[in-house]
């Protein structure tokens, strides 16, 4: 019985483990060293991957589907052969669609195998998220390249274009640029047709849906092109060959001068989300900046600048994934940011550094999109076992950002924030100077945003008890050059 577990010796130990139970969504499952499972203890029923009489007395590898059969086959072997916990993740299927699960199966004195299971979804979606932003990233960076590369106009909108369809997930895409002598929308490129039917495309403004995109200086979205009774206004009978549905138009504009259109084409149903459509638009700036670049013989100094604002938006929007699961986290996140940036800028340190500062300071944290909301949310102080996977977000987060080259000159505060001047910090144990200035700085601005806010487990400090704790942390937890400059930078600090 699950009754026999440590907890036997204590009074009301049934109550005490159905109250764990109530407390947390994990799922018990008492098995012998075959895998069959003798008992179990759920919170809610509705959690169970298949009724109880389809599985008690059963071997838990023949319940479940034969590829996670066979996992779990993997991990009972090396229970039994090395009688210490083994882990393994593993995916079903559920009405909402595919879940994702972890189970720690811990070997019980009495020969019984305790086998722990957790939903991991949200932080397997989480993760998703994150590689698809990597991705999106990667991509705009690409482009990038593509623009520094020279002028070649229809090499960088061929780039655009590629990466519209693959990280779109559509068909085909096209651009259409502004005759700026006709006052016409022209084809200049296109990917994924299997027809010329767009390559003579002649629009004023006003004509067919792209020449609306540009008359009104919106994004427009047709869900079902075999609907609509103009179709022809694509102008070539061969149009209804592509058997196109979906259809987006997203005008070019920079500077505030439309220069053409982005066309999306899709043959099945397809609407795009939220996260899609801010990507979409991204996307539309990056090749509205090419032509531009091309056609005005831009500097690549000005190229790099117009796209600053898109990478620090890609920056942000990626940190937002961080910042669904606690809205206070998003508040942090300006705040310290912004106080990092103010004590940085009064130090006089060089403007380049201030942007990869900016960078790292609004992904901090980012590593703890692997850490369960159980401890991000716990209304009290962690166990031992809860800090020591809590102080990895560091590492984690290094994980995440290190394959972006470009974001390499940021990894200084996402890496070295919980270091401490006396080297008792983590996760390396840095000391003094060994500690980039820019994590110094920003270790300051961290730890008196926390202690002068409000935590489920405690009041949020008064400023002047903030102050005086970081005065005797001078030399311990903080640079103590730095100390007085960051309460000198804190008069008249107001955040809107």
């Amino acid at each position: 019985m699950i009754t026999d577990l440590s907890l036997h010796n204590l009074p009301d130990a049934d109550q005490r483990l159905d109250a764990l139970f109530q407390a947390f969504d994990d799922l018990l499952f008492i098995l012998d060293r075959q895998g069959t499972i003798l008992d179990y203890k759920v919170r809610d029923p509705m959690q169970l991957y298949t009724e109880p009489s389809q599985f008690m007395h059963r071997k838990m590898q023949e319940v479940l589907p034969a590829e996670v059969g066979v996992k779990f086959e993997d991990a009972l072997f090396w229970l039994n052969r090395e009688n210490k916990i083994v882990q393994m993740e593993y995916s079903l299927p559920t009405p909402s669609g595919a879940g994702w699960f972890e189970a720690r199966l811990v070997p019980l004195p009495n020969g019984q195998v305790a086998a722990f299971v957790r939903d991991i979804t949200r932080y397997k979606e989480s993760e998703a998220r994150i590689q698809h932003q990597l991705e999106q990233l990667a991509a705009v960076r690409s482009i990038d390249r593509a623009i520094a590369s020279g002028v070649d106009l229809h090499l960088t909108l061929s780039v655009v274009l590629d990466h519209v369809r693959t990280q779109l997930s559509m068909d085909a895409a096209s651009i259409l640029l502004l005759n700026s002598k006709t006052q016409q929308l022209e084809f200049a490129a296109g990917v994924g047709f299997t027809t010329d039917a767009l390559k003579h495309t002649r629009l004023r403004y006003g004509e067919g849906y792209a020449g609306l995109a540009v008359l009104t200086g919106e994004s427009l979205h047709i869900s079902n092109l075999r609907t609509v009774h103009n179709v022809d206004q694509f102008r070539s009978p061969a149009f209804s060959r592509e058997n196109f549905v979906a259809y987006y138009a997203v005008p070019l504009i920079a500077k505030g001068q439309t220069l053409g259109v982005l066309e999306i084409f899709h043959r099945t149903p397809a609407k795009a989300g939220a996260d899609s459509l801010v990507f979409m638009n991204m996307l539309a700036d990056q090749a509205a900046i090419a032509i531009e670049n091309a056609m005005l013989f831009k500097s690549l100094q000005s190229t790099h600048t117009e796209l600053t604002a898109t990478y620090d938006a890609t920056i942000e929007g990626w940190a937002r994934a961080l910042q669904l699961r606690d809205k206070e986290t998003e508040i942090h996140t300006r705040r310290v940011t912004e106080m990092t940036m103010r004590l940085a800028r009064m130090l006089h340190l060089p403007e380049t550094d201030l942007l990869h500062m900016k960078r790292g300071a609004i992904l901090h944290d980012i590593g703890k999109v692997a850490i369960p909301d159980s401890i991000l949310h716990k209304p009290g102080p962690l166990s031992d076992g809860e800090w020591k996977l809590m102080r990895k977000h560091p590492l984690i987060s290094v994980e995440l950002l290190e394959p972006v080259p470009y974001l390499a000159p940021a990894l200084a505060i996402p890496r070295s924030h919980h270091e401490k001047w006396d080297g008792s910090g983590y996760p390396y144990g840095l000391s003094g100077e060994q500690i980039p200035i820019a994590a110094r700085i920003f270790a300051l601005a961290d730890v008196y945003d926390a202690l002068t806010s409000n935590r489920p487990y405690r009041p949020a400090w008064t400023q002047a008890r903030t102050l005086e704790y970081l005065r005797s942390q001078a030399g311990q937890y903080f640079d103590p050059t730095l100390v007085p400059n960051f309460i000198e930078m804190l008069d008249g600090l107001s955040f809107d």
